[in-house]
């Protein structure tokens, strides 16, 4: 699966999160926030080589409901998911090292 460029602007159910098969990357943020913006290269370092992670990035704001069912407080915040289950967070990554420490083995 490769990084996906775009945000969707509709965002799927946390069910419909929660029922994706193998490792999944959420990504939260907005097209014009300049920390999501600043991420972009770290996080396309970071997903290189990585065919088998699923990536979902998902516009966030006020009033959207997938967001705050993880607690997102700050843009971009990335999720590794497993079945539904967090297993790491990373918000507002310094560098590519941050990222590559939340995703570990994921998609390899």
């Amino acid at each position: 699966m490769a990084l996906t460029d775009t945000y969707a602007l509709t965002e799927p159910s946390r069910t419909d999160v929660d029922l994706l098969d193998g490792p999944t990357l959420l990504e939260f943020g907005a097209p014009w926030c300049g920390h999501c913006r600043a991420a972009q290269p770290l996080l396309a370092q970071a997903m290189a080589g990585r065919d088998n992670l699923r990536h979902l990035k998902i516009e966030d704001g006020p009033g959207r409901p997938l967001g705050r069912s993880f607690r997102v407080k700050l843009w971009p915040t990335y999720i590794l998911l497993e079945h539904g289950v967090e297993l790491a967070r990373v918000v507002r990554p310094a560098d590519v090292e941050a990222l590559d420490q939340m995703l570990g083995e994921a998609g390899r």
